[in-house]
């Protein structure tokens, strides 16, 4: 007889050493690492049918049942399956084999799982789960989704009492180390709690990269992934955003008014702790550009940040901090030393006010022990709250990354934050796997005379690490009676624990089942993405490096349609007879020049050109100096060099520094925004890197006050003779060349003063309108201030300090501009 072979359904399988969700999660791990590549693979894996030789067994009876079994399952087969079969002798009903004695059923699907010995079973994981996945909520059945689904509910307002210090430190209790979570259902359900742990160890002994292929086909959310930022965390922190109706990128007041946005000089400056490679920032400087700063602290090392990978948002207005020592530090957040560090960096540089809101992201490995992530995680969640204490001003915001919630200490530490903050929630995005433990505390306006629980958290710190590698440890930081007493906390702590616990088990079950069976899919992963980054404001598109460019090109690009020409005028010099000019005195500023007015052009990090303003037109880039400017500005700045001190009589020559005057941009006041913009790029934690100034302005009206300011000094290269100097802020000096006077209302409007009403008003010379409101085409543009400008150059003969006697009378003098501005302007 002829030989027959039979087709096996058996499916190709993946295999992954597995991890729990809830610390396998790349952006829950230390080092951050996003899936994405790993995932998009897995969504291309085939699944076709293969086929398998069978083993030779004993005739087996043919009987009519069998025979038509048989003809149904062959009839399953496409014709060149079935032509094959039948060239080797195949015939319906019949075994193979010389004498029909090969097997006539169909080779059962492997059941293998992984890279283990062959015919190895998992109990555990065939093992039925007997929960019904399939009965989620309807929440995930349509689209758009999340305006729906994600409703944010907030711990009700917590009325009690800030506790004084005395018996705060009551509070604290040291036990026996405890590595078990089963008996923690003070919060939880004792039923829920042990059915979550008991999906959790189901995947124990299967393959991770089966659990992860499982997982991304399972999750409706789960292509949403980075979009155009460099990992999840970034999407996340967009979905958060919005959910909470952008208090992080725009905070607000009691009244609705934005901190940031109504007022011009304001930068939002926000903090990013335990966050390398940092898409959280990446998020927020996308979103408010040059308008925010950021300070961060992680661990140095793979976990760092990784600002060259900024690819949506200019990396420049990032400044990472490390803790004790600054940028060598070590940046770990559980050494008291290195939260105050932090602390003092970030009030230095907020003018003593602190943040407006700070994020926390932190997460470490915790494979094999994942249902104790809790238990090990529980100083890096204090340090992270501490931190936030440390450093948000009064009506800050904070958003930090939490796992389970079922013991004291846990929910100790969120009750401290209720009665710090105005508010609380506990909130699972929908970007975050609903597989994992991994929730948000969210905490919006931070009270007032928080200083207290500042300490006392500070307490808790020093005495973990001083109990680290005993058998004891701080198991309350709130008594658990506090904590019942105030039913409303307690009610929502446990609502919010069983529920996020009932949406995880689920989870888990679907993820089961979706390894168990292949084929399955989630079939709208596609459109609730598109739908899910249209919601929250984030454009649909691919990450790509951004595109290089040559300096003329984007130059060219910058100006657009502005007049090229009028960035080359010549400066108009001061004299008698261009003095009239200045008539209109409230429509002039004036600036100390100290070198020569050159462009500044940045493509991002230290790739910065030059051009001194004369054709032809020739950008060379920055040499010997170190700064670094983000992509796509243009500047005009003034590079003087800096003195300051005086040793021996002597002023001590510094670094140069660059004096910015204007960028090109015309929406809001220029001087205004230089400030702001300076404020956003300078590092005060990198000395090696040049300082960057802004240029004081005066007033045309208020010259005098510059004159006050001019010393004669002493200094290195003058051969002991005295030299005019300029003092400006922090007791910086530099050598005044002159003083540039600048038009900066545009025509056809001018500015006065009443005499009537004691104010100034703009005038339309065209219209002859008055308003005391400044019209919104009213400020000078950038081509019309530089190109009407005038230079009083202060060379010899030019007096503009008491101890100067050499007057030449061809040269205007302190005396001679000042009479003319008190003859045309008398308040």
């Amino acid at each position: 007889m002829k030989r027959r072979a039979e087709a096996s359904l058996a499916p190709l399988h993946e295999t992954k050493r597995h991890c729990d969700d809830s610390s396998s999660d790349e952006e829950s791990r230390l080092s951050r690492q996003d899936s994405s590549q790993n995932d998009s693979l897995s969504d291309q894996e085939d699944h076709r049918p293969g086929f398998s030789m069978p083993s030779v067994s004993s005739l087996d009876s043919q009987d009519t049942d069998t025979t038509t079994q048989n003809s149904s399952k062959f009839s399953m087969y496409n014709s060149v399956s079935q032509k094959l079969m039948a060239k080797m002798g195949f015939r319906e009903g019949e075994g193979l084999g010389k004498f029909g004695q090969g097997r006539k059923e169909i080779v059962e699907a492997s059941t293998q799982r992984g890279r283990r010995g062959l015919g190895l079973t998992l109990q555990g994981f065939q093992g039925e789960l007997n929960i019904d996945w399939q009965d989620e909520p309807e929440q995930l059945s349509i689209v758009p989704i999340p305006s729906a689904v994600e409703k944010v509910e907030w711990f009700p307002e917590c009325t009690t009492e800030f506790p004084d210090a005395d018996e705060l430190r009551d509070w604290m209790t040291v036990g026996d180390r405890k590595l078990k979570i089963e008996d923690e259902t003070e919060f939880c359900t004792e039923d829920l709690l042990h059915t979550l742990l008991r999906c959790k160890t189901v995947f124990d002994d299967l393959e991770g990269e089966e659990m992860r292929r499982a997982r991304t086909r399972s999750n409706p959310y789960e292509t949403i992934r980075g979009g155009i930022f460099l990992n999840r965390a970034a999407m996340k922190m967009a979905n958060l955003d919005h959910c909470f109706d952008y208090m992080f990128t725009n905070p607000k007041d009691a009244h609705g008014k934005s901190l940031t946005k109504d007022r011009e000089g304001e930068l939002l400056y926000f903090g990013d702790v335990c966050a390398g490679p940092g898409g959280f920032s990446e998020y927020v400087l996308w979103k408010r550009r040059w308008h925010a700063k950021g300070f961060g602290m992680t661990l140095k090392g793979p976990c760092d940040f990784k600002l060259e990978d900024f690819y949506a948002a200019p990396s420049e207005l990032f400044e990472p901090y490390y803790g004790e020592g600054g940028v060598d530090g070590d940046g770990d957040i559980t050494r008291p030393e290195n939260v105050t560090a932090f602390r003092n960096f970030i009030l230095e540089s907020t003018e003593r006010r602190g943040l407006h809101f700070l994020m926390a992201d932190g997460g470490f490995s915790v494979e094999g022990q994942e249902n104790i992530q809790e238990i090990l995680s529980k100083q890096l969640l204090l340090c992270q709250f501490l931190t936030a204490l440390s450093t948000l001003r009064t009506g800050g915001h904070f958003v930090c990354k939490t796992f389970d919630l079922f013991t004291r200490f846990s929910v100790g530490l969120v009750y401290l934050l209720y009665l710090c903050f105005d508010r609380i929630s506990l909130f699972k995005p929908v970007t975050s796997r609903p597989a994992n433990s991994e929730r948000y505390i969210v905490c919006r306006g931070l009270k007032p005379g928080s200083d207290a629980v500042r300490e006392y958290m500070f307490r808790i710190n020093l005495k973990l690490n001083k109990l680290r590698n005993t058998d004891r440890d701080v198991t309350d930081v709130v008594p658990l009676s506090i904590i019942k007493e105030d039913t409303d906390f307690y009610q929502y702590m446990v609502n919010s624990n069983e529920s996020l616990c009932a949406v995880q088990i689920k989870a888990l079950a679907k993820i089961h089942a979706f390894v168990v069976e292949p084929t399955l899919s989630e079939p709208r992963q596609a459109d609730i993405r598109k739908e899910c980054l249209k919601l929250w404001g984030v454009p649909d598109k691919a990450r790509v490096t951004p595109a290089s460019s040559d300096p003329k090109s984007k130059f060219y690009e910058l100006v657009k349609n502005s007049d090229v020409e009028s960035f080359q005028c010549k400066v108009t010099p001061l004299n008698s007879s261009t003095l009239d000019k200045l008539r209109h005195i409230l429509d002039h500023r004036c600036i100390v020049g100290g070198g020569e007015q050159i462009f500044l052009l940045a493509l991002g990090k230290s790739q910065i050109y030059t051009w001194d303003g004369k054709m032809p037109l020739r950008w060379r880039k920055l040499e010997n100096f170190k700064l670094e400017l983000p992509r796509d500005t243009l500047l005009s700045v003034e590079i003087v060099q800096e003195l300051k001190g005086e040793v021996r009589g002597r002023i001590k020559k510094m670094k140069n520094h660059f004096c910015f005057f204007f960028l090109n941009d015309t929406h809001m006041s220029r001087i205004q925004m230089t400030e702001k913009f300076v404020k956003a790029v300078a590092k005060p934690s990198r000395p090696d890197m040049n300082p960057i100034r802004v240029k004081e302005v005066y007033r045309l009206e208020e010259m005098e006050k510059i004159f006050v300011r001019l010393e004669m000094k002493v200094t290195k290269s003058s051969g002991g003779v005295p030299r005019l100097s300029y003092t400006g802020r922090d007791d910086r000096h530099f050598l005044p060349t002159g003083l540039y006077i600048i038009k900066t209302v545009n025509e056809p409007w001018t500015m006065a003063y009443s005499k009537n009403s004691k104010m100034k008003f703009f005038f339309n010379k065209t219209t002859k309108k008055s308003t005391y409101e400044m019209p919104p085409n009213s400020a000078a543009p950038f081509h019309v201030c530089h190109s009407e400008r005038l230079f009083w150059a202060w060379v010899d003969g030019v007096i503009v300090h008491d101890s100067q006697t050499r007057m030449d009378p061809e040269k205007l003098s302190k005396n001679d501009v000042l009479s003319f501005i008190h003859q045309n302007y008398q308040p």
